[in-house]
């Protein structure tokens, strides 16, 4: 993968605090931004999926779907039942 070289302006205490972090981690400062930005990507990706998902399932569901999950409900905890 090319790499593209950028310049970033922080402020100092965060600047030291990466400083500390990337030696911790015997990385060099340039692979810990790469670290936390890609951690950043996914969990943004992450929340994106979560509202998706939350919008599916925010529809009030009708009286048939409602008596299926109880129905499913019940199935599940006589399954599991005594299992933990």
């Amino acid at each position: 993968m090319k790499a593209i070289k950028t310049a970033i302006s922080i402020e100092k205490d965060l600047f030291d605090q990466a400083e500390k972090m990337a030696q911790s981690m015997k990385v060099s400062r340039s692979r810990l931004f790469v670290i936390a930005l890609q951690d950043f990507i996914a969990h943004q990706k992450n929340r994106e999926m979560l509202a998706q998902i939350n919008a599916a399932y925010a529809d009030d569901s009708d009286t048939a779907e409602q008596t299926l999950r109880r129905k499913s409900r019940r199935q599940h905890r006589r399954m599991v039942e005594g299992e933990w």
